[in-house]
């Protein structure tokens, strides 16, 4: 027989309500209640009753995009591509915004494994923090970016190998001092920073630990300050070139440069990584990593539709291309 809500519960040690809570996110639970019912429906191997929801097919038409933050051009531009890739598929896409918190991926997949959505495409921020783990009942989910579990489907562009082509295009060009800015926990941070490391050790340039910048925040402010306060400190030793690790960090440290009646690229090069619409008109025009956010899109639309219609067929992690735009904010040395 069928196990029910109630079933869950009893074996949980939980209100039905508490199920029903998890089950449809709609009122927030702490992660030990959660984990209790999640272990319980896995063990009853329980099965939400679609017709009591109304649903055809156990289908809603519906997907759910989680992003860190919102806020990022980033996020806008890869949001438009899913939107736009979702639709040439029928589907409706709910937007979500995570702040990097793992309790709101775990709400989001409670939503999904109650079939309100029928899939999830997550950007988490670090993998031991998210949501998406090993013994927890899996939605049909497919993860975007640069945090890779392989219980799940994977889409992203190799971190490592862009970043390190964008240094090596600085060192090609003669510079040896090179800073990179946006260190920090985070995957994306941590990959590029090891991109930039192995382009250093290759040509023979030691990394220098004060050259590797953190900053409180990932938006343009946040670069502007940290960068600015680092150039601060340096008269006669400053990096003639400074890799970041997203064009909106690269806007921030244009802006530092400038600000110390500096100019880029004559006094420092300048790279960045994503190229948002708007690298091209900064000034300069940055150099940055391109890679084509609305074949991102689609396959990352198509990889969940497969699992949505297979949820057994094996997990697949998608590499896509990326290439460097060269543009007026690096100069020879």
């Amino acid at each position: 027989m069928r196990a029910t809500v109630r079933d869950v519960a009893a074996r949980a040690g939980v209100s039905p309500k508490t199920v029903s809570n998890v089950l449809n996110g709609t009122f927030r639970v702490t992660p030990e209640t959660r984990a209790k019912v999640e272990e319980a429906m896995a063990a009853l191997d329980y099965v939400p009753n679609l017709s009591a929801r109304g649903l055809r097919n156990g289908r809603t038409g519906m997907i759910a995009v989680a992003l860190p933050d919102l806020r990022m051009a980033y996020a806008a531009e890869m949001l438009h591509h899913l939107v736009e890739a979702a639709a040439e598929r029928n589907l409706h896409v709910q937007i979500e915004e995570t702040g990097a918190s793992s309790e709101r991926e775990a709400e989001l997949m409670s939503r999904a494994r109650a079939q309100l959505v029928d899939g999830l495409i997550l950007n988490p921020v670090m993998l031991e923090t998210t949501a998406v783990q090993r013994g927890v009942a899996l939605p049909p989910v497919v993860l975007i970016g640069e945090v890779d579990q392989p219980i799940v489907d994977h889409v992203w562009v190799d971190n490592v190998a862009a970043t390190r082509e964008i240094t090596d295009l600085l060192i090609a060009e003669g510079h040896r001092r090179i800073a990179i800015v946006g260190v920090g926990p985070m995957a994306t941070a941590q990959l590029r920073l090891k991109g930039y490391r192995t382009a250093l050790r290759a040509a023979g340039i030691r990394a220098e630990p004060e050259l590797e910048i953190s900053c409180g925040n990932w938006y343009a402010d946040g670069a502007a300050t940290s960068f600015g306060a680092f150039l601060d400190q340096r008269d006669h030793d400053r990096p003639d070139a400074v890799v970041c690790m997203t064009d909106t960090l690269a806007l921030g440290v244009i802006s530092a440069v400038h600000r110390r009646g500096l100019s880029v690229p004559g006094d420092i090069s300048v790279v960045g990584y994503d190229n948002i619409a708007d690298a091209a008109s900064m000034e300069p025009p940055l150099t940055t990593v391109h890679f084509d956010k609305q074949v991102f899109a689609e396959t990352a639309i198509r990889v969940l539709t497969n699992r949505i219609s297979e949820p057994d067929r094996p997990t697949m992690s998608v590499t896509l291309p990326h290439r460097i735009v060269r543009r007026a904010s690096t100069c020879p040395r």
